[in-house]
């Protein structure tokens, strides 16, 4: 049973009826075959619902099926059982209102910093001229200005994540799906892409999903940090971070309060991770060595 907490404290959080989940997953169950023929169960059971506007953080062991469940929101998958519902409606197929940041840059190298901004409103038909002023405006909220006409390739890894943040916000998407979109930076360059990200949203009022792997990072972000159990994947619980708004990400982690909501997350978190280390090494995150279960 997920069970809210703040700070280990019951909390009864009540959405008011006229305002539906955002997102919301009811009784989902998915499974993967693997190259020799079995079945590999990574979620069962697993019921999330997220509010609008609302960030929620998910956090679990390595393999359990957290971009599993970001796939079944944006429709890359279907669900063997249960219910997948956006913005009210059931999941069928790729939705326009959903953007998606990756952990791989999906820039186009052929492409400039402005072509790739504003890629996604040509393709959904809006003029050149519109798409290039848009795009200039979103490149200059990332500050990338002075670097609109370069290419992927001559950008830094930071660079290009702040074009990747561009390329989802110009579309202003109602719910935005990131998987672990920083992990590859060093620390410095993650604190101020945190920075930039809140600062983004804030601006927009998505609700966001964002799978990390790193517990102080998904509570210095987050309104909640939802723990999932080891595979097959459920909720275990799922934590209210009270912490005040706006957050500077270079200054939360000294706070007391922070540390000590990372202290009792992780004490949850560390069976589960110890579970998921000790169990199969089948990854139930893979695109690679699991075939999808039609």
């Amino acid at each position: 049973m997920t069970r809210e907490q703040t700070a280990g404290a019951p909390l009864s959080i009540e959405r008011p009826a006229t305002q539906p989940a955002a997102i919301e997953m009811s009784g989902v169950d998915r499974s993967f075959q693997i190259p020799d023929g079995t079945l590999v169960q990574t979620l069962s059971n697993f019921n999330l619902s997220v509010a609008p506007g609302e960030f929620v953080a998910i956090v679990g062991p390595t393999g359990c099926g957290k971009s599993t469940t970001l796939n079944l929101i944006t429709g890359l998958a279907r669900p063997d059982a249960g219910r997948v519902k956006v913005l009210g409606r059931p999941v069928d197929g790729i939705d326009p209102d959903v953007g998606f940041v990756f952990q791989v840059d999906a820039l186009f190298p052929w492409r400039s910093v402005l072509g790739n901004v504003s890629a996604g409103l040509r393709y959904r038909g809006v003029s050149k001229k519109e798409a290039n002023e848009a795009a200039l405006d979103w490149i200059a909220k990332v500050g990338l200005k002075r670097f609109a006409n370069h290419y992927p390739h001559q950008l830094s890894g930071g660079m290009r994540k702040r074009v990747a943040l561009a390329q989802t916000f110009i579309s202003q998407p109602k719910i935005l799906l990131m998987d672990e979109p920083f992990s590859s930076l060093d620390v410095q360059t993650r604190t101020f892409m945190q920075d930039e990200l809140l600062n983004l949203w804030s601006s927009l009022g998505a609700s966001v999903v964002f799978v990390t792997h790193d517990l102080e990072e998904a509570v210095a972000l987050a309104d909640r940090v939802v723990v999932l159990t080891a595979r097959p994947a459920t909720v275990k619980s799922s934590y209210r971070i009270d912490l005040p708004r706006p957050r500077v990400m270079g200054e939360i982690r000294y706070d007391a309060r922070f540390m000590e909501m990372c202290r009792t997350i992780w004490a949850d978190l560390k069976d589960e991770a110890l579970a998921g280390m000790t169990g199969s090494t089948v990854s139930a995150d893979s695109n690679t060595a699991l075939t999808p279960n039609s």
